[in-house]
């Protein structure tokens, strides 16, 4: 079995073409939390793939991506306060139909 490790992937976007772009990859690597916030689970592999489409869709010295790594996905157990209309719910394991 392949080892996923929990990632919140957070952009600021100058440009809403690009911004748009950005949100239709994420999609497909992760859950929608936020206007810019996924929460991926990911394989090794799976994250290289992510940041090298990235930054063929963003401009540096204008835009700015964080991919922040919680650990192993199975094992890590995320503190999260969730305030207002939507409580947060750690991504399982599942297919992902590209």
């Amino acid at each position: 079995m392949v080892e996923e490790r929990l990632y919140i992937v957070t952009y600021d976007i100058s440009n809403e073409r690009r911004w748009r772009r950005v949100f239709r990859l994420m999609h497909g690597y992760g859950h929608w939390l936020q206007l810019s916030v996924f929460q991926c689970r990911l394989s090794g592999r799976r994250r290289a793939e992510l940041a090298r489409r990235l930054e063929e869709i963003i401009h540096a010295r204008e835009d700015h991506v964080l991919i922040l790594d919680l650990g192993l996905a199975d094992r890590v157990d995320p503190r999260v306060e969730s305030l207002g209309k939507t409580s947060f719910q750690s991504v399982k394991r599942a297919a992902v139909v590209i």
